[in-house]
């Protein structure tokens, strides 16, 4: 499934929540190898949770973490004109509301959250 992405190409949209997306600045060679420690330390936890394993849980979530962060999906941002970051905010909450409303399939179902 192919997520949008903002115009400036910080963030993608799921279920109407920007996340941030990787710095695009990261060389090919080092952003494969950080996903392939991302999906290696998802994989991990998923194991360490089918295992009830607490202590290895916490260390896969900490290499998630890393991986993340040197992938510029977390952390400081990797943009540099001082825009602020809306990570995991709901993207009818920021500056991004109308370009997404404005996308086809994007109405205010998928842009707000409906409780439950």
């Amino acid at each position: 499934m192919n997520h949008p992405v903002t115009p400036d190409g910080r963030y993608i949209v799921v279920r109407g929540r920007l996340w941030r997306r990787s710095n695009p600045m990261l060389d090919p060679a080092t952003r494969a190898t950080l996903t392939r420690e991302l999906m290696a330390a998802r994989r991990a936890k998923g194991e360490a949770l089918r295992q009830d394993d607490a202590a290895a849980r916490e260390a896969a979530r900490a290499r998630v973490e890393a991986a993340k962060r040197a992938l510029g999906e977390r952390g400081p941002v990797w943009w540099a004109d001082g825009a602020p970051d809306y990570n995991r905010h709901m993207v009818h909450t920021t500056p991004y509301a109308a370009w997404y409303g404005a996308l086809p399939g994007a109405g205010p179902a998928d842009a707000a959250p409906t409780g439950g």
